[in-house]
């Protein structure tokens, strides 16, 4: 599964399949940053993640990994995960972006693709006013001073992620 699907997130989506079954073996196949995107995938259940442009060798290398019950990533993000777990606090080197919880993710990339909040609440099949309070704590979050500031990050950060 990917990241992005039509209609649902794929973080979404795999935390809804694992609360249905949680001995499902997803792997998340995606163009989507995998330092970004990996950590999330596994907290909400999948057994690995994988960048859609890697080699046949280590696609398949990842499939049978996950199948066989043990969890894939690349030697980059295992570091980073085991760096993580070994000092009990988050990369230093994290970017802004990783401070924001799934949901509030979401959200910050519908803004970066130009949506408005009613155009958000409606895909997500939320409150226009969660919407809000969502675009609220991600400008606290990520101290933005107003949500022109806002706005203009989120777009430069979904040009970004479509450049990979």
């Amino acid at each position: 599964m990917d990241v992005s699907l039509p209609g649902i997130n794929g973080i979404e989506l795999v935390k809804n399949l694992t609360f249905q079954n949680a001995d499902q073996k997803i792997l998340v196949v995606s163009r989507h940053e995998e330092s970004l995107y990996a950590e999330r995938a596994l907290r909400a259940g999948a057994k690995g993640y994988i960048m859609k442009f890697e080699s046949c060798d280590t696609f398949i290398k990842a499939v049978k990994k996950v199948l066989s019950g043990s969890i894939y990533v690349s030697e980059e993000i295992s570091e980073k995960l085991l760096m993580n777990a070994m000092s009990g606090k988050k990369n230093a080197l994290e970017t802004p972006v990783d401070i924001l919880s799934d949901r509030e993710l979401e959200v910050y990339e519908l803004i970066g693709k130009g949506k408005s909040n009613n155009a958000i609440a409606e895909q997500l099949h939320l409150a226009v006013k969660t919407i809000e309070t969502y675009r609220s704590r991600i400008k606290d979050k990520m101290n933005f001073k107003n949500s022109t500031d806002l706005v203009f990050h989120a777009v430069k950060w979904v040009e970004n992620e479509s450049d990979i």
